[in-house]
């Protein structure tokens, strides 16, 4: 009985519908977001859940002309003479309260996030299993959302098997270094990351006005000394930095800076974006992270007084990060993974020695955030329904 209607009614000159619940809950609608949103086939295509009623024809003022109700559904007419049926289902998930809207909002991004410093416990899940089992595969993808990283164990040390769990997602995020991309030492290397140097922390590929969400790298081989990973969890650190120099958070949050990426690779590139360091939603609330010393442009397009106080406020947030409260540091072995949320955590490596031969190899590439989202929310659906 939780959506079952006790009572419908027009109120507000039928400029609005006004439900109560058996629950005791109740709920208005207005009248131009029903109109908006009738599910008739006239209205609706049903095999591609898309509205076909276009705008040009919604009368913005329009008002219901009846109104009928049983404990399931709701029937208006309206004055042209259509007329439509809502499910009590569907209207009390689109109910307009403050609560109803925020867990409609919750359910569809999933938006709880999980802070955490150098007490990390990884999660870590099997390869096989995350490629074979619906269950794992939604731990796996789950635990990406809301922590920002997992480890997945148990591959072959071999170049390839990336394509796979691509494909378990729905598609790689192409970029100008390929759809997958070879992180080792290399002659004239067309990226820092190509070396055998320390990687300080950084997001990948800021210098794209879109940066790829999420990131998957493959140990394939590893060296004996050196080469170890960095993560830190940068919407934490944000949050550390709000409370101990608000005035550092804003000027971050507050400035555009220029990043650049120049190349040849998958094909010839001239890359230039300008984005904010610490990007925030309309609540204040950080979204993502943009930051890549070595692909931050000498080109800043700011007034000369904002130089000197940027500088001593990224210079703040990247202590932040280093301290060993925040990072966390381990090594990746042959044939494990790591997938990790390129939006908030920032990674880094340490440096190894060069030698005649290879002696580390990472197979890497991105994901969309919305590709991911889309394989997360069905996962869920099946999980859910024991599918």
């Amino acid at each position: 009985m939780h959506c079952a209607i006790l009572k419908a009614e027009a109120v507000d000159g039928a400029r609005l519908m006004q439900i109560f619940w058996h629950d005791g809950a109740e709920s208005l609608y207005p009248a131009v977001w029903l109109r908006d949103n009738c599910q008739c086939s006239d209205c609706y295509l049903h095999s591609a859940k898309a509205r076909k009623l276009l705008l040009e024809a919604l009368d913005v003022n329009i008002r219901m002309d009846d109104l009928t109700f049983d404990q399931k559904k709701v029937y208006i007419t309206w004055p042209n003479g259509h007329y439509s049926e809502f499910e009590a289902n569907w209207l009390k998930k689109r109910c307009f309260s403050q609560e109803a809207r925020a867990g409609l909002q919750g359910e569809l991004f999933l938006p709880e996030c999980q802070y955490w410093g150098s007490e990390l416990q990884l999660p870590t899940l099997n390869f096989e299993d995350v490629l074979n089992d619906d269950d794992h595969a939604y731990k796996w993808l789950s635990s990406l959302k809301k922590v920002g990283i997992v480890r997945l164990t148990g591959a072959a040390d071999k170049r390839g098997e990336i394509i796979k769990l691509g494909k378990r997602i729905g598609f790689l995020y192409l970029t100008f270094y390929g759809h997958t991309w070879q992180v080792q030492d290399k002659i004239d290397a067309n990226n820092v990351a190509y070396t055998t140097g320390k990687l300080s922390f950084h997001t990948d590929y800021p210098a794209l006005h879109h940066p790829p969400g999420v990131q998957l790298l493959h140990c394939i081989k590893q060296t004996v000394t050196g080469g170890d990973s960095e993560i830190v969890d940068g919407f934490n650190v944000c949050q550390k930095l709000k409370e101990k120099n608000p005035q550092a958070f804003s000027i971050l949050s507050s400035t555009f800076v220029d990043f650049t990426d120049i190349g040849v690779d998958y094909c010839d590139f001239s890359v230039q974006s300008k984005h904010k360091i610490i990007e925030l939603d309309d609540k204040g609330q950080v979204v993502r992270i943009n930051f890549n010393n070595a692909t931050r442009d000498t080109v800043f397009d700011v007034p000369i007084e904002r130089v000197q106080p940027f500088y001593a406020a990224l210079k703040e947030f990247v202590d932040l990060m280093n301290s060993k409260e925040y990072k966390y540091t381990f090594k990746m072995n042959p044939g494990q993974w790591i997938t990790f949320d390129n939006w908030r955590l920032l990674h880094g490596r340490r440096s190894y020695e060069a030698g005649t031969e290879i002696s580390r190899h990472l197979e890497g590439a991105y994901a969309d955030w919305d590709v991911v989202m889309s394989r997360l929310r069905i996962l869920r659906q099946r999980v859910m329904n024991g599918n």
